[in-house]
C-alpha cells in the first residue's frame, strides 16, 4: 500500500488513491494512509455475516466514488456477489508466479519444491482465489542458502515496483480482457513479464480514484 501511496504522489501518475479501507482498526497501512492525508475506513468483520460486510464495503466504496479496487495485505475471501461488479477494476498482488503457489506460506513451498524463480503477481481478482487473469509478474532467482525471510525480502522488492506499475496500466486503459485473459497494451508488453520496467509517468490519461 505504501508504494502505491508514493507512486500515487507523482504528478504524471494516472490515478488518485482515495481510500484505504480495512477490516483491521489496527492495521499499519490505516496510520500511513492518514500521515499522508488519505481518508481512511474501518469495516469491522468480525461478527458480521459475509453479506452484511460486503454490503458495508460497497457503500463506502460508492460514497468515495471509488473506481477501482487495489487489495494489498486484505485476507479476506470475497464472495461472488461482491466481485462481480468490480470484474476488470479489482486488482491484488500474490507473492508467487502464479499458477504456482497460490493461497498462504508461498516462499516456504517455493523452497520445499526446488524452484529455481520466484516471484510475484499482479492478477485481475474474480471470484476462485488467486486465479484471475494475470497483468503482470516479476521473477527473482531462488539463490542456494535462501530462507523464507531472505526469499520474501527479494519478492517483495519487486512487488513495490510491480504493482504500482500494473495499477497505472488498468487506471490508463492499457489494458483489456480477450477470452479471460488480460492484455496489456503492445508498448507496454514487456515490462508485464520481465524487469525492470518501463516507467509509469507517461501513461496518464483520465485520473481516477482508487
Amino acid at each position: 500500500m505504501t508504494a502505491l501511496l508514493e507512486a500515487a504522489a507523482r504528478p504524471a501518475y494516472p490515478a488518485t488513491i482515495a481510500l484505504v479501507l480495512s477490516n483491521k482498526a489496527e492495521a499499519a497501512g490505516l496510520e500511513r494512509a492518514r500521515a499522508a492525508g488519505i481518508e481512511t475506513a474501518v469495516i469491522a468483520s468480525k461478527g458480521k455475516t459475509r453479506a452484511g460486510f460486503e454490503a458495508e464495503m460497497t457503500a463506502t466504496l460508492a460514497q468515495a466514488r471509488i473506481e477501482i479496487i487495489a487489495l494489498a495485505g486484505f485476507m479476506r475471501v470475497l464472495t461472488e456477489e461482491f466481485v462481480g461488479p468490480w470484474a476488470g477494476r479489482m486488482l491484488n498482488i500474490h507473492p508467487s508466479l502464479l499458477p504456482s503457489f497460490p493461497g498462504l506460506d508461498t516462499h516456504a513451498r517455493a523452497l520445499e519444491a526446488g524452484v529455481r524463480l520466484h516471484g510475484c503477481t499482479v492478477h485481475l481478482v474474480t471470484p476462485g482465489v488467486d486465479e484471475g487473469p494475470i497483468l503482470a509478474q516479476s521473477a527473482v532467482p531462488v539463490l542456494a542458502g535462501d530462507t523464507e525471510s531472505s526469499l520474501g525480502a527479494r519478492v517483495l522488492e519487486q512487488e513495490h515496483r510491480l504493482y504500482p506499475a500494473a495499477l497505472a496500466w488498468l487506471a490508463s486503459g492499457k489494458v483489456r480482457l480477450e477470452h479471460g485473459r488480460a492484455i496489456v497494451a503492445a508498448n507496454l508488453a514487456a515490462g508485464a513479464l520481465a524487469n525492470p520496467l518501463p516507467e509509469v509517468a507517461p501513461l496518464r490519461r483520465d485520473d481516477q480514484r482508487i
